[in-house]
């Protein structure tokens, strides 16, 4: 039997209060690591480190805005502080922020372009400058939450897609720099899944019309992200680095997304 151990280890999951970081939190407990949950929302992050202790593992909440520089780098430096070292980073914040969700793209403004290359790409950037510099002696895994809508042209979402895209290069540049030092850089892409995010942007019929639209007629489940993580960050994927690497149920495969799976206006 093949096991993933992740033993003696120390994982910062940002964004992980709900939703895919959640779960990624709950299997990176399971495979033994200690887990750092982060997010800005204290009773959320709090009633994760309970369902993870409950379980039998460990992990501690760090309540953190990570649109802010210095609470970024405060993060990360009192994780080394407490326990030595950080061995994995999972960077799944990324978002629409309040009032910029998805729109035509002759709709689209200044303010629109600034908050959400900000929040989806310069804010996973900056994480992943505080990350490796704290990997920087020790090695680890760096691993971002992309979006499988940087993979196909899709209505109303070019400005998201764009920075998530952005994203996915970044990573191929840090796998490129932090190599050497023994730093594994990666991207996860989802597809449609169902988010807090997509929950808002989508009523229920047409959440199912895009999961019906790939080739294995399902949208993916957080759990399965999680999994996924739990093994990118594992010695057994010790080869890989500077990928993105798809998990959409084939979404991938259409162009584009049907027009009457546009989100809701």
């Amino acid at each position: 039997m093949i096991s993933i151990d992740h033993g003696g280890k120390v994982a910062l999951v940002t964004g992980s209060g709900a939703g895919i970081g959640r779960a990624v939190a709950r299997w990176l407990s399971e495979a033994g690591a200690h887990v750092v949950v982060n997010d800005i929302r204290g009773d959320y992050a709090d009633a994760v480190v309970t369902e993870i202790a409950d379980a039998g593992g460990s992990a501690e909440a760090v309540i953190a805005d990570l649109r802010d520089d210095d609470a970024v780098d405060a993060m990360v430096e009192g994780i080394v502080e407490r326990h030595g070292r950080l061995d994995i980073a999972v960077n799944n914040v990324g978002m629409y922020p309040p009032g910029r969700m998805p729109k035509p793209f002759t709709a689209g403004r200044g303010d629109d372009y600034r908050e959400i290359f900000d929040q989806n790409l310069v804010l996973a950037a900056l994480c992943g400058r505080a990350e490796a510099e704290a990997m920087s002696e020790t090695g680890g895994v760096i691993l971002f939450v992309s979006s499988g809508e940087t993979t196909r042209p899709a209505p109303f979402t070019s400005i998201y897609a764009a920075a998530k895209a952005g994203l996915n290069h970044l990573v191929t540049s840090m796998a490129v720099e932090l190599g050497p030092s023994g730093i594994r850089v990666l991207a996860m892409a989802p597809g449609t899944t169902r988010t807090e995010m997509v929950a808002a942007a989508y009523t229920e019929e047409r959440f199912a019309e895009i999961a019906q639209s790939t080739p294995l007629r399902y949208a993916v489940e957080h759990d399965e992200l999680a999994r996924l993580t739990v093994f990118l960050t594992s010695d057994l994927a010790r080869a890989i680095t500077g990928q993105m690497i798809l998990a959409d149920a084939g979404a991938f495969l259409s162009r584009t997304r049907p027009e009457n799976q546009r989100p809701e206006s």
